[in-house]
């Protein structure tokens, strides 16, 4: 991925003749559009559709994993974002071409996450010893899930958990850190966490997961970033967000240089790029 963000120019052909398909049962603009624009500039070509579940044959009924049987077919690897967790694995299961996770319901998204690490290496020049602050939406929030998984492989990582008690970090995850020896600690108080830590990573409340608008209402916009809490934070760190926002960054923090998520978004190409490269050249 360094390589390819130094120098993109050498790489431009490297897949030329795959086929990578997209299919997206979840609405997605920069996952779907970084994975289309790392295969169209390793020289390869792109298929798929959006709102899958409307406009695919699963509106007719057809299951996941027939069609996964009749695309891969078609294709030399398939993208997935689905709104059940565990569904790239039942892709995967099926298909006679690789799959990659582009976000399985509330479950995981691996590509995030090796982009959230990349940044985190990018910005910090390290990852052993990092302290971070998972913030907001952490019960759906696959991005932290599947960064938490990723760090809990580094030494001497420590882990904040900083959300309403309804949309709390699942217990699996805390296991999971238990069992890797992860120091990790659990508070609604953002602004006395903001002082402690190397990387604020925001996310949003997720309003699609909730079938109850009053309980959406309940937890929506608890926590912000702006001037004042920004002050908080140490001078060095970085505050990242898995994008879209919402409410929870106010614009006027986007000109700070800890503010990291464009960079952060920007990095999904190159390790996109890397990925398909490692999968099919």
């Amino acid at each position: 991925a360094d390589e390819m963000k130094r120098e993109p120019h050498r790489f431009i052909g490297r897949l030329a003749g795959q086929v990578m398909a997209a299919l997206f049962y979840e609405p997605s603009t920069r996952t779907r559009l970084s994975f289309e624009a790392a295969m169209l500039r390793l020289g390869g070509q792109t298929m798929g559709t959006d709102n899958a579940r409307e406009f695919s044959s699963a509106a007719k009924g057809e299951t996941l994993e027939d069609t996964i049987r009749i695309v891969s077919g078609y294709a030399d690897v398939i993208v997935v974002r689905h709104n059940e967790e565990g569904a790239a694995r039942r892709a995967a299961a099926v298909s006679s071409v690789p799959i990659i996770n582009a976000g399985d319901g509330p479950g995981q998204h691996p590509t995030q996450a090796l982009l959230d690490l990349y940044t985190i290496r990018d910005e910090l020049k390290q990852i052993d010893g990092v302290r971070v602050a998972m913030v907001g939406d952490l019960a759906n929030g696959r991005t932290v899930r599947s960064l938490t998984y990723l760090l809990s492989k580094f030494k001497d990582v420590k882990v904040w958990f900083v959300a309403p008690p309804q949309v709390a970090m699942r217990d699996d995850l805390k296991a999971h850190l238990d069992e890797h020896r992860v120091p990790w600690i659990e508070t609604q108080d953002l602004e006395a966490v903001l002082p402690e830590v190397d990387v604020v990573y925001m996310t949003r409340i997720q309003k699609e997961r909730f079938a109850d608008p009053d309980a959406f209402n309940a937890v929506k916009g608890v926590y912000r970033i702006d001037q004042g809490t920004l002050a908080l934070m140490r001078k060095y760190a970085i505050l990242m967000h898995p994008l879209p926002r919402v409410d929870e960054i106010a614009p006027e923090v986007d000109a700070d240089p800890r503010a990291a998520y464009f960079r952060q978004a920007r990095n999904g190409l190159h390790i996109r790029m890397a990925l398909l490269d490692r999968l099919l050249s």
